[in-house]
């Protein structure tokens, strides 16, 4: 069986893009046909998140996503250490939630 050899993609970043836009918060939605993502930022003093970025995708798109993240975390967290959730107050405890529990089950 022979392999399929990838292009290389080449990307051109606009310098209003490349300085990128901060999120601490992001809601996902899903239809049949596609994912929905929301980036916001919640600070104190704003009455409300305001939402900066939302990216529409397939769902296979949002799958490779998934798998891309999760490579990602796993290669942070073997440089740097494991991420603690619970550390976060008022955040959500994912607990042993799927492929991104590196840190063995709770007790």
């Amino acid at each position: 069986m022979e392999e399929k050899k990838q292009n290389p993609i080449s990307l051109e970043i606009k310098p209003e893009i490349a300085k990128g836009t901060y999120s601490n918060l992001a809601i996902i939605t899903h239809s049949r046909s596609e994912f929905i993502v929301d980036f916001a930022t919640m600070l104190p003093g704003l009455p409300k998140p305001e939402i900066g970025n939302r990216i529409v995708m397939t769902p296979e798109h949002a799958k490779r996503l998934l798998n891309a993240l999760q490579d990602n975390i796993i290669k942070y967290e073997n440089q740097f250490g494991f991420i603690d959730l619970e550390g976060n107050k008022g955040g959500l405890d994912l607990g042993n939630f799927g492929p991104f529990n590196n840190g063995g089950p709770k007790s």
